[in-house]
């Protein structure tokens, strides 16, 4: 590029379009002026070529590295068979097909280098469909998307099941995505939401998926949102998010969902020492369950100390303040008003803006989830640093290393060898 930048602009572009670039994009503005002094003509898209954009500025060169990955560059490297095959899964997801919708999470759960190109391709074009949607329904969330976390034995999966009949009922189409806890030993999960949602599970306009969390820090799963994606592309407007449990990094589920629910037992010791502040400060709903019989004191009794506790936390919402309230799976008393409180705070925080602000931060925080996992397998799989861990692990073990100089010499490792 160089030698041609002393030439006119035709001998410029045929010299250019000699060179076998296959991954690069020219782009060359009408203010730009080579060498002669004649303007160049506007984006030269038949280079054909798709990645970096070389802008001339008057005052000489300047590269600007563009990174646009579309949905043509993916489906270039499918084979016919594999095309036919996300198409199909695309087509029957969209018309709401539940197989093809069991399929695709299946698909962006696999762990399969080719099977991770497929399901992106697939989640590409899911992802153009529901913003034609959205763009169709005036701009606004196609889907209400609600976190819903507790301590064992709070009765999640029982609320779910009276909470999603009710919704089901008055219309809605409604997906659970219930994470289950993974065996540290064994690797293997129970996965027994779905048997204890007897009623729910056999409901056409409700789809419960149990995933494990394979060892997944914050009680959900590395695709939650992929999978919360593709309900939404198969036409759930309501999705719900059952998380493991309450722990410290339990709130990672917030940058996933609209809102978040937290549900607590009326009779656990002392909840304000049980419950992590954190969980407390995400939540914006808190629901005492088992409010019924002979716990409707004490559901009362820890209704009072919550009102009390989140006066103290700091407001992260202009028009919203977390309430809390009672209520009873058994009997089905204060459900609906749960549900009337839900769709406030979705109306309000949406009139304000701050629904699509968050939703918007939600985009971000995925994706730099996604890199920092990539990196990290990058890292543990590369030649050099995969034959040095075992020996460094040892050394860290017996205590003639630290883990910090170990890390560091891995670290070095790898930046050194590529």
């Amino acid at each position: 590029i160089s030698m041609l930048l002393p030439h006119p602009h035709q001998h410029f572009l045929k010299g250019l379009s000699r060179i076998p670039f296959r991954r690069y994009h020219f782009i060359f503005p009408s203010c730009t002026h080579l060498g002669s002094g004649t303007p160049c003509a506007q984006p030269f898209n038949s280079l054909g070529l798709h990645c970096t954009k070389l802008m001339l500025l008057s005052n000489g060169l300047k590269r600007k590295l563009c990174v646009q990955t579309t949905l043509k560059d993916h489906t270039e490297r499918l084979s016919d068979k594999e095309q036919r095959f996300v198409d199909k899964l695309y087509t029957g997801l969209i018309q709401g097909q539940r197989a093809c919708l069991a399929e695709a999470i299946t698909l962006v759960e696999s762990t399969h280098s080719r099977k991770k190109e497929l399901a992106q391709v697939l989640l590409q074009k899911v992802l153009v469909y529901h913003r034609e949607q959205e763009q169709l329904n005036k701009g606004k969330p196609l889907a209400f998307r609600v976190g819903l976390s507790g301590p064992p034995g709070a009765g999640k999966s029982t609320f779910i099941e009276y909470f999603g009949k009710m919704l089901t009922e008055r219309g809605h189409k409604l997906s659970v995505l219930a994470v289950d806890p993974s065996s540290c030993t064994s690797g293997g999960s129970l996965l027994g939401d779905k048997t204890r949602m007897t009623e729910l599970s056999r409901d056409m306009n409700a789809y419960i998926r149990p995933s494990p969390t394979r060892g997944t820090l914050g009680g959900v799963t590395r695709t939650t949102n992929e999978a919360i994606l593709l309900c939404e592309g198969a036409g759930y407007d309501i999705i719900l998010i059952e998380t493991v449990g309450v722990g410290q990094s339990e709130f990672a589920v917030a940058d996933m969902v609209d809102m978040f629910v937290l549900l607590l037992p009326p009779a656990g010791g002392d909840e304000l020492q049980g419950i992590k502040r954190g969980i407390i400060e995400m939540a914006d709903l808190v629901a005492v369950t088992k409010s019924d019989g002979d716990l409707i004191v004490p559901a009362r009794r820890i209704q009072a100390e919550y009102v009390s506790a989140l006066k103290l936390l700091r407001k992260r919402s202009e028009v919203w303040k977390p309430k809390v309230i009672r209520i009873s799976a058994r009997s089905g008393e204060g459900i609906s008003e749960m549900w009337d409180k839900m769709k406030e705070f979705q109306e309000l925080t949406l009139a304000s803006g701050e629904l699509t602000a968050k939703r918007q931060k939600q985009q971000k925080v995925w994706m730099w989830n996604l890199i920092q996992e990539s990196v990290l397998e990058h890292f543990r799989t590369h030649p050099t640093v995969r034959e040095q861990i075992p020996l460094l692990e040892k050394k860290v073990l017996i205590g003639a290393l630290s883990p910090g100089l170990a890390a560091d010499f891995l670290l070095r490792t790898f930046k050194s060898r590529g």
